[in-house]
């Protein structure tokens, strides 16, 4: 009942929300003569914040469509390499452009679309032959494909990592985590090392990711971890309704996850929201704007298999079983020992509220073969969750640290 309750306030605010849109543009007609009353441009200004608060939306395009290499503009093509039910594997093919580092980037399944990722990528298409992981909104999965848990996700990475091959060298591409694939990342890298795969990533990069959730908790780990697991299955999970393709299959709705990250910070959405009505008003459209980009790609949310979330609410932050040496795949164990070869990067945000400092970090001590020349751990400072991974911090803090990690390890 839960998601056919929201699916009728979401069709209700679809209509307001185009009313509002309507009224605001009627209020801001010049051929109108009411608009030249006074409290006209406020009332329309409320109008058009509301209708953008409201609007439903679906997944947002990438829009990367050139990059700059070396003064000179370069076209890029999105490509599908490799599909599967849950995700596929997307390439931004730089025209004419050959060599470079190969990158991964693995986006967090944690209720937004890989999107989100959009200036991650778009910092890094200059320099390197970018893949991402685009994951597909489980409600649009139809049940007959199959579930999809942490173990298919740690086998999709492998597919993804062998979909782009080994390099000259016979090693594989370099491996970008945010945030949550931060501990699957890790597990399929130790799993292919024991198994000398040679499409093994050369480089990890782990940013803001939960591997030892014991480290510095935050509000995301108590909640994890105060209630039973039981309260998860009871209270997190429902079924997805029968206007979707996916209709019946048990799901972690994102409208869920999207809600508990606004109420960890409701403040400084409000003073957001508050902010575009004072630009509205006054005219600065461009200003505006930008507030409505960011929550045009927040608000965009996607379902998350059930089997998946409890799997990843149980062995991430409840048992911890990877930093105890406990986690299994398919019946065999994770061992971070196994890891002698890859190059490691650590990163965190110093003023991270997700993922706590020392979290991301614990993935350095676990790989305990691995030389120490091959590890490495960045602390931005006064970087929070998000600015680790997009805007200024990441571009002109992050991303060159990120660049001479994987030139050190080109082989």
């Amino acid at each position: 009942m839960l998601y056919d309750a929201y699916e009728l306030q979401r069709s209700m605010l679809a209509g307001a929300s185009a009313m509002a849109t309507f009224s605001a543009g009627l209020l801001q007609n010049p051929a109108n003569p009411w608009s030249y009353l006074g409290g006209g441009s406020i009332v329309a200004s409320a109008l058009e914040v509301f209708a953008h608060a409201a609007a439903p939306r679906g997944k947002p395009a990438f829009g990367l469509t050139h990059t700059v290499i070396d003064g000179r503009e370069v076209p890029v093509h999105e490509e599908i390499v490799l599909q599967k039910p849950f995700g596929q594997l997307k390439r931004f093919r730089r025209e004419g452009v050959e060599g470079g580092p190969r990158l991964l980037i693995v986006a967090p399944m944690s209720g937004h679309f890989a999107t989100l990722l959009r200036g991650t990528v778009e910092r890094m298409l200059p320099i390197a032959d970018v893949y991402i992981t685009d994951w597909r909104d489980a409600k649009l999965v139809p049940v007959w494909e199959g579930g999809f848990d942490l173990d298919d996700y740690i086998d999709y990475l492998v597919a993804f990592l062998e979909a782009i091959g080994p390099d000259a060298g016979g090693r594989g591409a370099n491996m970008l985590a945010v945030c949550q694939p931060s501990v699957p990342c890790y597990a399929a890298t130790a799993l292919m090392c024991a198994d000398g795969n040679p499409c093994r990533p050369r480089t990890l990069t782990m940013m803001g990711g939960p591997i030892d959730t014991r480290e510095a908790p935050t509000a995301v780990n108590t909640l994890a971890t105060e209630r039973p697991h039981a309260w998860f299955e009871q209270n997190a999970i429902a079924t997805v309704p029968m206007t979707y393709p996916g209709a019946g299959r048990k799901v972690y709705p994102g409208f869920l996850q999207l809600a508990g990250f606004m109420s960890m910070n409701l403040g400084n959405h409000m003073v957001s929201h508050w902010e575009m009505f004072k630009h509205l008003v006054q005219g600065d459209g461009e200003g505006a704007a930008a507030t409505k980009a960011f929550y045009e790609e927040y608000r965009s949310v996607c379902d998350m298999t059930a089997e998946f979330y409890l799997q990843t609410v149980d062995l991430v932050f409840q048992t911890h079983a990877l930093p105890k040496g406990e986690m299994m795949h398919r019946g065999r164990r994770v061992d971070p020992a196994a890891i002698k070869d890859v190059g490691l990067l650590a990163i965190e945000g110093e003023r991270d509220d997700i993922s706590g400092l020392g979290q991301t970090k614990a993935a350095l001590t676990l790989a305990t073969s691995l030389p120490e020349a091959d590890k490495r751990y960045l602390m931005v400072e006064g970087a929070g969750h998000y600015g680790i991974f997009n805007g200024s911090k990441w571009r002109n803090r992050v991303a060159p640290v990120v660049d001479d990690w994987m030139a050190a390890h080109a082989g």
